[in-house]
């Protein structure tokens, strides 16, 4: 099947979509709908970007995704800096809110099918139990948390079958980044057809574990910092490393021009 790919530009080496929300949708929907085979989305912010850059394992992980959309207000804002006027975007394609205005689409439909894969069982409960209320008609048709710790052997077989059997096309991986990319990338080869989505803390604020940014602190682009007060002691080195790595990348790819 060949979807209609919306315009690309190459930022620090990654391959992110000028688009917006109904955009998104419109190509979820339509690659979800193909059931040729599996499809790959990713919501990259600055982390990701900046580890797809150092990291050249992450790249290729990377390179494996079919739509690479921008969640962070830094790529929104390096993006417009190569559209014209009129293809300006005036937002990010935020994970958590794709995440919900793609459940919101398929409220009225009965061809997409969600299943949740990540997290504790609790929370994916909890999930199950939110957009059931929010989005009756919404088709929620699995999850599963999986095992803590190193996986057994036969542990990708026990997903396949279980989101098989689902009949999802619509399948959320939550399992933290790196580790949802580089199961996904993995894994896409032999994964029964659907769109497949790395979600990461989706999960946790949807099921009301973890508070999300107020949308003025989103949109000026300094959710890291509202996030980094919350959690400094988990989050510190990663956002030190990473956005400091990704302002240099851009820097020395504006000094080669």
């Amino acid at each position: 099947m060949t979807l209609s790919d919306p315009k690309t530009i190459d930022l620090i080496g990654l391959p992110v979509a000028a688009l917006h929300y109904q955009q998104a949708i419109e190509w979820i929907s339509e690659a979800a709908l193909a059931g040729d085979r599996a499809y790959a989305v990713e919501a990259a912010n600055t982390h990701v970007a900046a580890l797809a850059r150092h990291q050249p394992g992450f790249a290729d992980v990377m390179a494996t995704f079919d739509l690479i959309c921008p969640d962070g207000m830094p790529l929104v804002w390096l993006l417009n800096q190569h559209l014209k006027q009129a293809e300006k975007l005036t937002d990010r394609v935020y994970g958590p809110t794709l995440m919900l205005k793609t459940i919101e689409a398929s409220n009225q439909r009965h061809d997409l099918k969600h299943f949740f894969f990540g997290g504790t069982q609790d929370t994916l409960d909890q999930l199950s139990e939110k957009f059931s209320q929010d989005y009756p008609n919404a088709q929620i048709a699995g999850s599963y948390a999986p095992p803590f710790g190193i996986w057994p052997d036969d542990e990708f077989d026990r997903i396949r079958k279980k989101i098989e059997a689902s009949g999802a096309n619509l399948v959320w991986v939550g399992l933290g980044c790196p580790k949802q990319e580089r199961w996904i990338a993995e894994h896409k080869d032999r994964l029964p057809p659907a769109v497949y989505f790395g979600i990461g803390a989706a999960f946790a604020f949807h099921a009301g574990e973890v508070k999300q940014a107020p949308p003025w602190i989103q949109k000026a682009g300094v959710e890291w910092l509202y996030r980094l007060c919350r959690e400094p002691r988990r989050l510190f080195r990663r956002y030190f490393t990473y956005n400091s790595l990704f302002l240099w990348y851009v820097l020395r790819d504006r000094m080669k021009d």
